[in-house]
C-alpha cells in the first residue's frame, strides 16, 4: 500500500514535467473507463488540468511550494470556457450537460454582447455565477483634470485626505474577533466527521463572509465619496506583502488596503476620475508645506510640526498632502497651486 501511493504521488525524477497538453490525453483516455467523469463536461475537467499546470509552473519557475492535494470540498467553483449563444434568458442561464437553471441577474447583459465564459463558484451564501462577457467598447483614456486630491491610508484612521478629511477605520475582523474565536472553538470540539461539526464549519463560514462583505461595503462607499470630491487622485504604492509580514500584519491585513486600492481604481475608471500611484517613501518624514524632511516620527505621534516653517497639522493629513504633492509633479502639473491649498487649510 505505501509502495502504491509512493507511485501514485511521488513523480520520478527523470520523467517529463507534467504539462496540460499530456494530462490532457491522459484525461480522454481514463474518461472512458470512469462513468463519474463521463458525468462532468470536458471542458470543465480541462480547465482544472490548466490550474494544476499553472502551479507546477509557479512551483518551477517563482519557487513555491509543491502543489497541494486538494481534498473534497477545497475546490469552490468550476469554469464552463465556452457558452453557446443564447444561454442566458429570462433570469435562467444553460449550462452544459446541467441544463438551465435559474438566477438572479444582478444586472442587464448588453445585447450587442457575447458570453465567453462562465465560473460557478460556491460559497457559504449560496452558489453565484461570474458571467464574463465580450464586446466591442472603447475604454477612453482618463486624463488628469479637476480637483486633485491626495489619500494616506493607515490604521489608526483608515484614510487620511490631503483636503483635511479624516476616514474611520471600520476594523471588522478586530471587532468580530472574538466571536470568531469561540465558533472556531465549538469547531475543535466536533467530533470529526459529524454532522456537528459541519454545522458548526458553516457557522465560521458565515462569520467570515460577513467579515469580507463588510470590509468590500465600506471600500465601495468610501470610493464613490471620493470620487465625488476630485478629478484626480493620487494614493501611496505600498509594499502590502511587506506590511502584512510586520508586527502590525494583522491590522494591515484586516484594513484590507490593497482590496481599496483595486475598488478606488475600478471606481474611478466607471467614473471619469484620473487614478495614480505614486511614490510612498517619507511620506510622513517631509513637510507638505516646505517640502523639508522633519525626520522619523514614532508611530504615537499623531501631529506633525514643522520646525522649520512652523507647519502644523494632523499626521495622516500631511501625508496625504506630500502623496498630492508627488501626485501633481508626477503628471506634470506645477506644485504651487498644492502649495496655496495647503496654506489655505492652515488659515483660520
Amino acid at each position: 500500500m505505501l509502495a502504491h501511493r509512493a507511485s501514485e504521488y511521488i513523480i520520478p525524477a527523470d520523467s517529463k514535467r507534467p504539462t496540460y497538453a499530456n494530462q490532457c490525453k491522459s484525461l480522454t483516455a481514463y474518461r472512458k473507463t470512469s462513468p463519474a467523469l463521463q458525468k462532468v463536461q470536458s471542458q470543465v475537467l480541462q480547465q482544472t488540468l490548466r490550474r494544476l499546470e499553472q502551479a507546477f509552473v509557479s512551483m518551477w519557475e517563482q519557487n513555491h511550494g509543491f502543489p497541494r492535494f486538494k481534498k473534497v470540498g477545497t475546490m469552490r467553483s468550476f469554469v464552463f470556457p465556452q457558452m453557446s449563444a443564447g444561454s442566458i434568458e429570462n433570469s435562467r442561464i444553460k449550462l452544459p450537460v446541467i441544463g438551465w437553471v435559474k438566477f438572479r441577474q444582478s444586472r442587464e447583459i448588453p445585447s450587442d454582447a457575447k458570453v465567453g465564459q462562465v465560473r460557478i463558484v460556491r460559497r457559504v451564501s449560496g452558489w453565484y455565477a461570474m458571467i464574463t462577457l465580450q464586446w466591442n467598447v472603447e475604454v477612453p483614456s482618463i486624463t488628469p483634470h479637476g480637483e486633485p486630491i491626495g489619500i494616506d491610508v493607515g490604521i489608526s484612521h483608515f484614510a487620511a485626505v490631503s483636503n483635511g478629511k479624516l476616514f474611520p477605520n471600520p476594523r471588522p475582523f478586530k471587532k468580530l474577533e472574538r466571536k470568531l474565536k469561540l465558533l472556531q472553538r465549538s469547531v475543535s470540539r466536533k467530533v470529526f466527521g459529524s454532522n456537528n461539526r459541519k454545522k458548526a464549519q458553516f457557522k465560521v463560514s458565515k462569520l467570515h463572509e460577513r467579515i469580507a462583505n463588510v470590509r468590500a461595503y465600506y471600500h465601495w462607499l468610501l470610493s464613490h465619496n471620493l470620487c465625488d470630491w476630485a478629478g484626480m487622485i493620487f494614493v501611496e504604492d505600498l509594499n502590502l506583502k511587506g506590511l502584512a509580514r510586520g508586527f502590525l500584519g494583522k491590522h494591515c491585513l484586516d484594513a484590507g488596503w490593497g482590496e481599496f486600492f483595486q475598488v478606488l481604481e475600478q471606481c474611478c475608471r466607471k467614473r471619469g476620475v484620473f487614478f495614480l500611484k505614486v511614490n510612498s517613501k517619507k511620506t510622513s518624514q517631509i513637510c507638505p508645506n516646505c517640502l523639508t524632511e522633519t525626520g522619523k516620527k514614532d508611530l504615537s505621534e499623531r501631529v506633525h510640526s514643522c520646525h522649520h516653517c512652523g507647519y502644523t497639522t494632523d499626521r495622516d493629513v500631511a501625508a496625504a498632502q506630500v502623496v498630492l504633492i508627488r501626485g501633481l509633479a508626477a503628471v506634470g502639473h506645477t506644485g504651487l497651486a498644492c502649495f496655496l491649498r495647503v496654506k489655505r487649510l492652515r488659515s483660520p
